[in-house]
């Protein structure tokens, strides 16, 4: 009987050690961990503009710009501009895989510009390239 006092004395030791371990930190720990301020944790837009631009992404097109660029893309393959605001972010960041020398970009347009309802293929994809980088649109 003294064997199983001793063992049930140490499963509840470790239970309790377990427990202790889990539990959250104290005041002390959590007031020694900086915080970032404010402006520390957000961006400036022009910031967040000079990052996409070494990414090799252009900015968003607006107004004739935009038009040109789902115009150009419908000419590629027609149902990738069915949800015109999934194609402009397509668009903008295929320019990354194009400008940075990317491996497999037909096939990485392909995946890109496919959504929901809509698949694109390989062939698609390398039309879709063909068009981004003859419209200029990736020269950023």
């Amino acid at each position: 009987m003294n064997t199983r006092t001793t063992a049930a004395a140490a499963l509840a030791t470790a239970a309790l050690l377990a427990l202790t371990a889990c539990s959250s930190s104290s005041d002390d720990e959590a007031d020694t961990k900086p915080k970032a301020s404010a402006s520390e944790q957000e961006l400036t837009q022009e910031q967040k503009d000079d990052a996409a631009k070494a990414a090799g992404i252009p900015p968003e097109p607006t107004g004739e710009q935009r038009q040109q660029l789902l115009d150009t893309l419908a000419k590629a393959a027609p149902d990738v501009v069915k949800y015109e605001d999934k194609a402009i972010d397509a668009a903008r960041n295929q320019c990354s895989a194009l400008n940075g020398g990317g491996a497999k970009v037909d096939w990485t347009a392909s995946q890109r510009f496919s959504y929901k309802d809509v698949t694109t293929t390989e062939a698609q994809g390398k039309a879709i390239n063909e068009a981004l980088k003859s419209s200029g649109f990736c020269n950023v």
